[in-house]
C-alpha cells in the first residue's frame, strides 16, 4: 500500500504523540516570531527580501549558483523536470521514487515527458548498469532519454556519496542531465556524516522540502545553475507556483536552516529507540533507517493496533503490511515514551 494512504487521523482522543510523518510538524514559537517578524515584497516581482535570503542561502549551503522557493516539493521536482526535459523526453527514475509513484505522473499529464522507471537496490540506489541499460538509443521510436532522477533519502534510507556518483557518473557519461529529490537532503547529510556539497555535488539540481524534518509550515526550495533555475521561474509561473508576499513562509526557512539541522540526529536517535523496543517486544519484523521505523505486525493485529493506539492519542499511519512510524521535532522523549507504552500494553493484553 502506498505510504500515504490511511494517513487521515478520523480519532476522537487528543493527540499526544502523531507518528505518522514529520510533515505534521507546527512551528514553534522562535520560528512564530521570525514569521511574524518577516521582511516581505512581491516576490512575483522579486522583491520579497526573505526569499531571495533563502534562495541565496540554500544555494550557497549546497555549492550551487541560485535557488528558487517553490510551495511544495512536488512542484519543485515537476518544474526542474521541465527545465531539464522537452516534451517526448524521457526519464529514468527508481520505481519505487517519489517522483515516480507518488507526484500522479506530473511529468507526463502536464509537461509530455515520458517517465522510465528502474529498479532500486536494497538500499535504495539505482545500480549503474541498470541505468546504462535503460537508456535508449538514438532511434526515432524511442523517446529521447534526457534525466536521470536520484532520490536521498528513500523510505528513509541514506544512500551513501559514493554510490550516488557512481548513479550520476553512468549518466554523465552518457549525456545525461541529474536531477537530485532531496526532499530529506539533511536526513541524509546527517546519516551520512558528510559535507551538504559533498552531496550536491552528484546533481544539476536538488529539491529540498523545508517543511518535513527541518520543522517549517511549507515550502521547497530548487538549487542549481543560473540558466538553469531561470527556466524554472518560468515553469513555476506555468504551475501557478508564483506568490505574492511569500516572505512570511521564506523566514520560517531561513530559521529551520539556522536552527533545526542540528536536531535531525535526535530524530534518528528516537527512530532508533522505538525500532530496538518494537525488535524487544517480537511481535513484527523492524526496519530502522534515519527517522523512520517500518513495522510489520502480523495482519489479525493491525486494525486493532492501529484503535488501540488511536485511543491513547497515538497517531500511527494504517499503511499494509508495514506501518510507517516517523520521527520529528514534535515528538519529544515524553512523547516517545507514550507512544512505546501504547505499543506494549497493546502487546501485553493482546
Amino acid at each position: 500500500m502506498n505510504q500515504y494512504a490511511q494517513m487521515k487521523h478520523t480519532g476522537t482522543a487528543s493527540c499526544v504523540c502523531d507518528l505518522r510523518s514529520d510533515t505534521v510538524t507546527c512551528p514553534d514559537d522562535a520560528m512564530r516570531d521570525a514569521i511574524a517578524n518577516a521582511r516581505v515584497g512581491d516576490d512575483v516581482y522579486e522583491e520579497d527580501p526573505s526569499v531571495i535570503q533563502l534562495e541565496s542561502e540554500m544555494a550557497a549551503r549546497l555549492g550551487k549558483e541560485a535557488g528558487l522557493f517553490f510551495p511544495s516539493g512536488t512542484q519543485s521536482n515537476l518544474a526542474a523536470m521541465m527545465a531539464h526535459c522537452a516534451r517526448g523526453d524521457e526519464i529514468i527514475v527508481g520505481k519505487d521514487y517519489h517522483v515516480y509513484s507518488d507526484e500522479a505522473a506530473g511529468a507526463s499529464v502536464l509537461a509530455g515527458i515520458s517517465l522510465c522507471p528502474v529498479p532500486t537496490q536494497a538500499g535504495g540506489e539505482i545500480h549503474p548498469d541498470t541505468i546504462a541499460d535503460a537508456i535508449k538509443d538514438d532511434d526515432i521510436h524511442y523517446a529521447r532519454t534526457k534525466l536521470l532522477c536520484l532520490e536521498n533519502t528513500v523510505g528513509g534510507k541514506a544512500i551513501p556519496v559514493d554510490k550516488m556518483r557512481a548513479a550520476s557518473a553512468v549518466a554523465k557519461e552518457n549525456g545525461l542531465l541529474v536531477h537530485l529529490d532531496g526532499a530529506r537532503f539533511f536526513n541524509a547529510v546527517a546519516a551520512l556524516d558528510c559535507d551538504p556539497i559533498e552531496l550536491a555535488e552528484v546533481a544539476d539540481t536538488i529539491s529540498i522540502c523545508l517543511s518535513k524534518g527541518l520543522g517549517a509550515p511549507a515550502g521547497s526550495v530548487l538549487v542549481g545553475n543560473s540558466q538553469t533555475i531561470k527556466r524554472a521561474i518560468r515553469n513555476r509561473k506555468i504551475l501557478g507556483g508564483g506568490m505574492r508576499q511569500a516572505g512570511f513562509l521564506a523566514a520560517a526557512g531561513l530559521y529551520a536552516l539556522e536552527n533545526n539541522i542540528t536536531d535531525l540526529m535526535d530524530d534518528h536517535r528516537r527512530a532508533a529507540r522505538l525500532g530496538n523496543c518494537l525488535t524487544d517486544l517480537a511481535v513484527g519484523d523492524v526496519e530502522i533507517h534515519t527517522n523512520m521505523v517500518f513495522f510489520t505486525p502480523a495482519p489479525e493485529h493491525h486494525a486493532p493496533l492501529c484503535a488501540h493506539m488511536s485511543d491513547r492519542g497515538i497517531r500511527i499511519g494504517e499503511q499494509s503490511p508495514s506501518i510507517r512510524l516517523v520521527l520529528h521535532r514534535d515528538v519529544d522523549d515524553g512523547a516517545l515514551d507514550h507512544a512505546i507504552e501504547g505499543f506494549k500494553s497493546y502487546y501485553q493484553d493482546a
